[in-house]
């Protein structure tokens, strides 16, 4: 190994003389370049493209057109076709040692002229680098390096297995050899060639010398320290410091590979260092100041891949120190995290970021390429520093505040410090989008976390088996904090919309949703968890006061937008912040029927707003008032509790606390009738027909149940008076279309139908029948549950479907008709029981031959009935129902009424089968016969069922 290095290190000598050979070369081929150059510039005018100069030197034409003045040098020369084109990149000015550089290398070189800067597209393409070149130019210098450092490592190990020299000598013989490898590296770099090490800046020979030089020294140290004990640990620590330091000032020059390698020796010298009693005020302040050295570095080279490891690098000492200590000092992790946040918004980035994001799209670039607003905010400039650094202080802020972490004092001032200070990076600088959302994440995870720890809801963490630690926060410290952290919020929520307002939308929209969702998210929490649900005026009186100021900055943000047309997502997110801190206010402050009134007064109020500003969200804050409202029912359907809600029919709190937010929503709609979003005004129409059906349903269960709301299933008497009531809100809404078209009123209505026919279907004819369920029908005949039940049902979808017809579709108006027809024949057969069995018609008493014979008259009867008012009307649906009806009667009399009936009752039902037969046989042909009387030109009447145009 020895001998390897030294060949390794006779490698890079003869690199570096080979080096100088052709920068002399080199260099004389440049300055011939530029004389020559400066020669054209004299005598060309400025030329517009290199590859238009060279085809018009090849074509005869334009050579004997051009002017005397213009002197074509042949392009059968190829240097001097180069030196044309190059004088054409340069854009006709001499060109600068940067620009001859880039030219040489293939790189975009931007024209230069008096008139404007225009950048050429027109350039040679960068060559495929060879096999040839990788081995030679690359590895063989990373090999070499590698070589460097093991032969000094390894040369110190052989000195010491042979027992030469003395541990003093070996060290102070390592030490020297490093500080000759740096001073080697310094040497060739001075004297390198720069086009040389731009080419192969990633295999820089005098870096890797350095590098090898710097692992040297570092492993001297920890030796000395370490392994013979020479120096003590303060010794130790400052030259390990030195080095790493040195490495980093160093990088400077020779690039960031040996940045990353100074950074992970400052990183690494810590944990080198034993110590009996380990400060941590040493540990981090040394961290900070490596950290900041590394900033700074990258700062002058605009690095971007070490100032993120060196997040990385602060953030995994900081949980590792969190971890192990126990308790550990909250103090100086803060300090590091604040010093961090601070390093990235005002050393690098800086401001820097925000000039670059701020410049604009090049005049030539496709407008495809050209990226848009959202994504430019998304994909801010030097994305890795500030997305590395949010994570470091969030996931930092959150351990200190972990359960399982063993802090000398709860640690709520730094974890606020940690995630305020990491929203001021977000509010200021514009390409801190991603810390501004790390850190709401992080403010409401860490305030629900001490909210849980809080004396209402003790948070239990084993972190040993067998050994349980229980943690408490006060009630009135996360209370503060929520507050604290909601006040801090909204005024970085102010401060960032005022500064990226007009020319950044989207991030003044990202914190508009910031401010409104983290106080109410805090607030929320807090209330819940550590207020008094009853009455709570710390709360109520916050949560109040920072609505009204997310209202007051929207009006602020609106006149100095100079107007309130259109869509605005950021006014949108503050008026719905303002809204949800409203609402928690007036759960704070109010109790049961007062609370649900006034939420829904208040998004009336956003409503009547409408007629001072035109701002879109305004209605929608009645929709989500609405939303608030049902879930207060959802959560409590009696609104003041089961034992506070009286048993007084309809006149009770169910009326106001269902009857009010339903009248306040109906003249929300109305008021709304002419405002443009028709979207907003068909849900606020929607959600009053929902209200409106609610309050009388609730309030019939109320009345049909004793005044008991509960989970039983209803009778079929309450269920009638939900039937009715669907059939009259569709009507009512088919109304409603007439004179104010809308697609809630139209599709509403038949949604409404069809689910009443559903709940028919299952209800009343199965579920809820008494022939099923055996519910008496009353003791008074006619005026019994069947009535309700099933007749006034039946007339009702009779005449929604008359009233239908020509307004909805034919098919709608159908199942309206046979739904009428099956409820008919259900409370005509019922009858007919209650007639042979009184009250009580379930099926387990069986059945008598009076009744049997019964059931086929009646059905027989309402068939002859149906078909007289098919033909009334000119109905097919219900001539249809007649037919199925005669046919079910006959079917019956063949095969029941011959079976059961005997003597004289089963000759009258044949005999009467038959009569109605004829008669309808006679009946049908009368019908028939006058219509061909009638002829072809005789109008065809319309029928029930069909379209307004459209025939029977």
């Amino acid at each position: 190994m020895e001998v390897i290095a030294f060949i390794a290190f006779g490698l890079a000598l003869a690199a570096f003389f080979n080096g100088r050979k052709t920068d002399g070369r080199l260099d004389a081929e440049i300055a011939a370049l530029k004389e020559q150059l400066a020669q054209l510039q004299a005598r060309l005018p400025v030329i517009p493209a290199a590859d238009a100069v060279v085809e018009a030197a090849d074509q005869p034409e334009m050579q004997e057109s051009a002017p005397e003045s213009l002197e074509v040098i042949p392009a059968e020369t190829p240097r001097a076709a180069e030196i044309r084109k190059g004088d054409a990149i340069f854009g006709g000015l001499p060109p600068s040692q940067d620009a001859v550089e880039k030219a040489s290398r293939g790189e975009p070189v931007a024209a230069r002229s008096n008139a404007a800067s225009t950048t050429i597209d027109a350039v040679a393409p960068r060559q495929k680098e060879s096999l040839e070149s990788r081995l030679g130019a690359r590895w063989a210098v990373w090999v070499g390096g590698i070589a460097l450092a093991l032969g000094g490592v390894f040369m110190v190990k052989y000195s010491i297995d042979a027992g030469l020299l003395s541990p003093v000598v070996r060290l102070s013989m390592a030490a020297v050899f490093g500080l000759v490898l740096m001073a080697i590296g310094e040497f060739v770099r001075r004297r390198a060639v720069p086009l040389v090490a731009d080419a192969f800046q990633n295999a820089m020979i005098p870096g890797i010398l350095t590098a090898a030089g710097a692992v040297t020294l570092f492993g001297v140290c920890y030796a000395a320290h370490g392994i013979y004990g020479f120096i003590g640990p303060v010794t130790a620590f400052a030259l390990l410091a030195l080095v790493s330091l040195a490495t980093v000032g160093l990088s400077l020059l020779h690039g960031q590979a040996l940045a990353g390698l100074g950074l992970l020796a400052s990183l690494v010298t810590p944990a080198v260092v034993s110590s009996e009693s380990p400060s941590p005020w040493s540990l981090f302040g040394f961290l900070s100041i490596a950290w900041i050295a590394t900033l700074l570095a990258a700062r002058i080279r605009r690095w971007t891949v070490v100032p993120s490891m060196a997040n990385i690098g602060l953030c995994l000492w900081a949980l590792a120190y969190i971890a192990s200590a126990t308790p550990f000092e909250t103090r100086p992790v803060t300090l590091i995290m604040l010093v961090m946040i601070a390093g990235v918004g005002l050393i690098w980035p800086g401001k820097l970021a925000d000039t670059i994001d701020d410049q604009p799209a090049e005049p030539d670039q496709p407008l495809a390429a050209v990226p848009s607003s959202w994504e430019r905010t998304m994909t801010p400039p030097f994305v890795a520093i500030t997305v590395t650094a949010g994570i470091s202080a969030l996931l930092t802020a959150l351990a200190m505040i972990s359960p399982l972490a063993t802090a000398s004092g709860y640690p709520v001032i730094e974890f606020s410090l940690v995630v305020a200070s990491l929203a001021a990076l977000g509010a200021t600088r514009s390409y801190a989008v991603y810390p501004a959302i790390f850190s709401a994440v992080g403010t409401i995870l860490g305030v629900w976390s001490m909210t849980a720890l809080s004396g209402l809801l003790t948070f239990i963490a084993p972190t040993i088996p067998g050994h349980i630690v229980t943690f408490a926060v006060s009630g009135h410290t996360a209370m503060l904090a929520s507050m604290i952290l909601s006040g801090v919020f909204i005024a970085l929520g102010a401060l960032a919309i005022h500064l990226h307002g007009k020319d950044r939308p989207p991030l003044a929209t990202i914190w508009a949703t910031i401010t409104a969702v983290v106080p109410i998210a805090l607030i929320g929490m807090s209330l819940l968890m550590t207020g008094n649900l009853t009455f709570d005026l710390p709360h109520g009186l916050f949560a109040l006061a920072a609505g009204l100021v997310l209202l007051g900055l929207t009006e602020w943000f609106s006149r100095s937008k100079g107007g309130d047309d259109g869509l605005d997502l950021p006014q949108a997110f503050l008026v719905a912040g303002s809204l949800g801190l409203i609402i928690i206010a007036l759960h704070a402050l109010t109790d049961g029927l007062a609370t649900t009134i006034l939420i829904a007064l208040v998004g009336a109020a956003y409503v009547a707003a409408t007629r001072l500003r035109t701002w879109p969200s305004l209605p929608w804050m009645m929709v989500g008032a609405a939303i608030a409202v049902l879930a207060r029912i959802a959560w409590e359907p009696t609104i003041v509790g089961t034992l506070h809600l009286g048993k007084t029919p309809v006149f009770n709190a169910l009326l106001a606390g269902y009857g009010i937010p339903a009248l306040l929503l109906v003249f929300s709609a109305f008021e709304l009738r002419r405002w443009p979003d028709l979207r907003v005004r068909n849900l606020l129409q929607a959600l009053a027909s929902l209200f409106v059906l609610l309050t009388v349903a609730i309030l019939v269960r109320h009345a049909m149940n004793g005044g008991v709301l509960d989970s039983a299933v209803p009778t079929l008497g309450e269920q009638s008076i939900y039937t009715l009531l669907a059939i009259g809100a569709s009507g009512i809404m088919m109304t409603l279309d007439r004179k104010s078209p809308s697609p809630i009123f139209h599709y509403g209505s038949m949604v409404i139908g069809v689910l009443s026919i559903l709940s028919i279907l299952f209800a009343h004819l199965i579920g809820l029948n008494p022939y099923f369920s055996g519910e008496l029908l009353g003791s008074i005949p006619f005026f019994d549950l069947l009535l309700i039940g099933y007749l006034l049902p039946g007339l009702g979808y009779a005449g929604l479907a008359w009233y239908a017809r020509g307004k909805r579709p034919v098919p709608y108006v159908t199942i309206l008709a046979v739904a009428a027809a099956v409820l008919a024949f259900a409370w005509a057969t019922l009858s007919v029981r209650r007639f042979w069995q009184g009250q009580n018609i379930a099926d387990w008493k069986g059945f008598v031959q009076g009744e049997t014979y019964t059931y086929s008259v009646v059905w027989l009867l309402l068939g002859v009935l149906l078909l007289v008012l098919g033909s009334r009307f000119n109905a097919k649906s219900i001539r249809i129902a007649s037919a199925v009806l005669v046919f079910v009667s006959v079917l019956k009399v063949f095969l029941i009424d011959m079976a059961n009936l005997e003597g004289f009752l089963r000759a009258l039902s044949f005999i009467g089968l038959g009569a109605v037969l004829i008669g309808i046989g006679l009946f049908y042909q009368k019908i028939l016969s006058g219509r061909a009387g009638a002829g072809p030109q005789q109008e065809t009447p319309v029928d029930i069922e069909a379209e307004p145009g459209q025939t029977a």
